[in-house]
């Protein structure tokens, strides 16, 4: 009996050890591990996955999206859990854009533990790569940028980074509105690994739209123009803009050489640049317009004043000729500008005087941006009055020794072809569907009158006589002037480079479009008149229509 009692109090306190052992399992597990353990159970139960914001979209003047994101996944690997990449990459190639080659490269390396495959795959080719079931290679959500309409306008809208910030044009500039920030959301599994329940833990934000005054099939058009002449004429670059003059919207602005805004890889700064307010040139005789209107608004000469001019003209050290040979003739203001007479226009802009010469340039605005919502826009470059030299009214009256963007000139001409009003040039129509405000307030610079008489000079140029007479528009009346400036070069002028321009506005009478056009050191022909002045005809033709814009 006393060995029975033994026994049992000795298994009682084996028992009694084994409990306080499990107490003191229980009691380290509860306090000193608890983090620990809440922590691993949460990694096996709970899962956290990035939710993509979706930038704002990018509509034209009509609510056609020319840029939107939707949905999309990176595929990704994990390169030393991968025992066949030639293998993996076959298999993965038919749903991507990259290689078979390009796609072993990058999950080749046994050490790595990750690799991008591919960023902003389409959410159909993501599903499919999943259930391909391959070791080391999943996907990720995030979102990707789409054109409906493929590279129209790209160098407005602008160029998207992998991370989905603007890099450049709106998308730079208007991040702040079009930019959307990614949330999170937790998914809780149960012990089978099926999702129980979906917990948002950050909330994605959306990105506001912004809609342009571009018209996408008159965008369309002039890209399509500007390309043709800077292939015809194996120019440098090529540029035009097409805008409203009463409203100042914008309803183009097209850039050659282009890009491909999905794929940045070959792109050079220069393929990336808005020609029509990043790119300054000297704009030559299209800026006799502007020494023309300032002398009549004061009064120094009518539209029939005459005056007698030899073939050239000596300002200080420089000697002005005509751009072709001709005899001493009288010729008035009307012809002057018509036949794009250089010593005609150096002549008026001396009998205008230097001062007041000054303060047109300015007032036409330029050397200052214009406003358009667009970022980094030039100004050009500008003399101040007393940075004249003797000879600097043998340079100015004429478009050189100063430079000017196109959007500048575009804006310059609508004052003239509005009645005399300069307005502040508008790209962005709405943001988020509030409309905005013009960068300042239309301002009259020049009378209806003048305005009205420099319009019709203007026509002189596409009539018989004028330097673009065999430029015109089917049923319709064009005006404008024509531009060749030699580029400056080594403290001169080069003989061989030039800037082929016209500018021009529609119907000459009444109008509602004025186009502005650039072709930067074109081949086998550099007259702007043979050259430029055609391109805007040919998107004048196509746009007046389009428009509903009736002739006269």
């Amino acid at each position: 009996m006393q060995a029975i009692n033994r026994r049992v109090g000795l298994l009682f306190g084996v028992f009694a050890l084994i409990l306080f052992a499990s107490l003191l399992r229980a009691g380290w597990l509860q306090v000193v591990k608890s983090g620990d353990l809440q922590a691993q159970a949460r990694e096996q139960q709970v899962a956290e996955v990035e939710v993509p914001g979706l930038r704002g979209r990018v509509l034209d003047r009509r609510g056609r999206p020319l840029a939107l994101s939707e949905d999309a996944v990176d595929v990704v690997a994990t390169p030393y859990q991968i025992e066949d990449p030639a293998m993996t990459a076959a298999r993965l190639s038919p749903y991507l854009d990259e290689s078979p080659t390009d796609i072993s490269e990058s999950i080749s390396d046994p050490e790595s533990g990750f690799a991008y495959v591919s960023q902003g795959a389409s959410l159909f080719d993501g599903n499919e790569i999943e259930d391909l079931d391959l070791p080391g290679i999943t996907t990720l959500p995030t979102s990707r940028r789409v054109y409906p309409q493929g590279a129209v306008a790209a160098h407005v809208i602008g160029a998207v980074g992998s991370e989905n910030q603007g890099l450049t044009g709106l998308e730079a500039g208007q991040q702040s509105v079009l930019g959307a920030t990614d949330g999170s959301q937790e998914i809780v599994y149960d012990a089978r690994g099926y999702p129980l329940r979906f917990e948002t833990s950050q909330e994605a934000s959306m990105g506001a739209d912004i809609q342009l005054t571009l018209d996408s099939s008159i965008q369309a058009k002039a890209e399509t123009a500007v390309t043709e002449v800077a292939e015809r004429y194996s120019a440098k670059s090529a540029a035009a803009v097409v805008m409203n003059p009463n409203t100042g919207d914008v309803l183009a602005m097209a850039s050659w050489p282009g890009f491909d805004p999905k794929d940045l890889s070959k792109a050079t700064n220069e393929d990336l640049l808005n020609r029509p307010t990043g790119y300054t040139y000297e704009p030559g005789s299209t800026f006799k317009a502007f020494t023309v209107a300032g002398a009549l608004e004061d009064g120094v000469v009518s539209p029939s004043s005459s005056f007698t001019l030899a073939p050239k003209i000596k300002v200080y050290d420089r000697v002005i000729g005509e751009s072709h040979p001709r005899p001493t003739m009288t010729m008035s203001v009307s012809e002057i500008l018509a036949q794009s007479s250089n010593v005609g226009a150096v002549t008026i802009g001396l009998e205008h005087g230097a001062d007041r010469f000054s303060q047109w340039v300015d007032r036409f605005g330029f050397g200052r941006q214009t406003g358009i919502e667009f970022p980094a826009e030039e100004r050009g470059i500008v003399p101040e009055r007393d940075e004249y030299s003797g000879s600097s009214m043998g340079n100015l009256p004429i478009g050189q020794g100063l430079s000017v963007t196109p959007i500048q000139m575009a804006s310059a001409y609508s004052a003239i072809a509005n009645g005399g009003k300069l307005l502040a040039p508008r790209l962005v129509e709405s943001v988020d569907g509030s409309p905005t405000t013009p960068a300042h307030k239309p301002e009259r610079i020049i009378s209806e009158s003048t305005a009205a008489s420099v319009r019709e000079m203007l026509k002189g140029v596409v009539e018989a006589g004028g330097t673009a007479a065999e430029v015109s528009v089917p049923n319709y009346t064009l005006a404008g002037k024509t531009g060749t400036a030699e580029k400056a070069e080594d403290g001169g002028y080069s003989e061989t480079r030039y800037v082929a321009s016209f500018v021009g506005f529609a119907p000459a009478d009444n109008p509602q479009l004025v186009i502005a056009v650039l072709v930067d050191e074109p081949k086998y022909e550099t007259s702007g008149g043979k050259v430029a002045a055609p391109v805007v005809a040919d998107i004048a033709s196509f746009a007046l229509p389009y428009l509903g814009i009736a002739p006269g």
